[in-house]
């Protein structure tokens, strides 16, 4: 009886003592809470750690105020791939403030996607460190916004070695912008309007807003890591084959991009019941790694 106490109270202890994490476990991978220093604020996050990793992503947000994205990152988890996901900046357990249309803001502007790719920037190198394998490769895996955020963040960050975007924009933020007025949440957009005619308000139509617009393409332009679009045909937040036009002139450049494009969905490539972009990416994922492994070995 004594015997059982005192182990369970020197137990205790050592999980008293640990700084500032906390640890779960199933039987995939195991969880842990971590916290980083960003632009002067503290973000908090998970790290979830698969029995065997393969390879490693950090998850950078859409324009929500997003917490950390655990359920996506389980599913990455399983299939043996590292992940640390965290709050947003100002959402959640993150410190500093959350920026967006649900608060009066301008969430695009180049200053706030700037500071969002220091916080993720931060994350690749907080997520090195917990890692034993310092050979495992990291990557960006994002949603929507994230299509302007990750190309800034890898341009900083030489250390992330592949991305993954669903649903990103390879537009200016003004252009996504003229197109997401012009469709006005329509779900039916696409049954009543043609390409031709998007492209046209796209050109044409004056911007609500005056602010310097970001184009991914500049990062896009000088990194050289493979890149993975999963694209919906019937997306209504961003015009997906004006997208993929720009990815096949960077394409034609030599650069490692390659995109999947869905008839059937729409902006929810990520989450939607259709598996397939998830299924994809993971298959791209691995293959990635890979061949990242092999180059590094023959160097």
């Amino acid at each position: 009886m004594n015997i059982t106490f005192f182990s369970n109270y020197f137990l205790w202890l050592s999980l008293m003592t640990l700084p500032e994490m906390v640890f779960s476990q199933s039987a995939d991978f195991t969880i842990q809470d971590v916290k980083f220093e960003s632009q002067g604020v503290t973000l908090a996050g998970s790290i979830l750690k698969p029995k065997k990793t393969i390879a490693a992503v950090v998850i950078v947000h859409g324009s929500d105020p997003v917490k950390r994205e655990m359920a996506f990152a389980k599913r990455l988890a399983k299939e043996g791939i590292a992940v640390l996901t965290y709050d947003k900046r100002g959402v959640g357990e993150s410190g500093g403030v959350y920026v967006g249309p649900s608060v009066g803001t301008n969430n695009i502007d180049t200053t706030n996607l700037d500071l969002l790719s220091h916080d993720a920037s931060a994350a690749v190198k907080t997520f090195r460190t917990y890692l034993k394998d310092k050979k495992i490769p990291i990557g960006l895996v994002g949603f929507s916004q994230a299509g302007w955020i990750i190309p800034i963040a890898a341009s900083k960050k030489p250390q992330v070695e592949f991305m993954v975007l669903f649903s990103c924009p390879t537009i200016t933020t003004l252009e996504q912008l003229r197109f997401q007025f012009y469709t006005n949440g329509n779900n039916d957009f696409w049954e009543n309007h043609t390409e031709t005619e998007a492209r046209e308000h796209i050109k044409n139509d004056a911007d609500r807003y005056q602010f310097t617009a970001t184009d991914p393409k500049t990062s896009l332009n000088t990194l050289s890591i493979p890149g993975l679009w999963l694209l919906g045909e019937k997306d209504i937040q961003i015009p997906v084959k004006l997208c993929i036009e720009q990815l096949n002139k960077l394409k034609a450049q030599g650069k490692p991009y390659e995109y999947n494009l869905f008839s059937k969905l729409g902006h929810n490539t990520a989450f939607d019941n259709d598996t397939a972009p998830f299924d994809i990416s993971i298959q791209w994922i691995k293959q990635e790694t890979l061949n990242i492994k092999k180059y590094k070995v023959s160097k």
